[in-house]
């Protein structure tokens, strides 16, 4: 895997940073995704062990309609 220094505006553009992904291996992206997760647990060692947030409530997943009856 390379890095390099760009200071193209284009380069910080979302289609080219999935496009940049997209050229790496396998085995690079599985290698890039355990340095990002080494590097956010050596930043915030507890993360893991953060409370989930509550499901929403029904009514707002689901919204149920009905006709009005005539």
């Amino acid at each position: 895997m390379e890095f390099g220094v760009s200071h193209d505006r284009a380069d910080e553009d979302l289609v080219a940073k999935a496009r940049w992904f997209q050229s790496l291996t396998q085995e690079e992206r599985i290698e890039l995704f355990c340095e990002f997760t080494e590097m956010i647990f050596e930043n915030n060692p507890g993360i893991a062990e953060r409370p989930k947030p509550d499901d929403p409530a029904p009514s707002a997943r689901v919204r149920i309609l009905s006709l009005p009856r005539s």
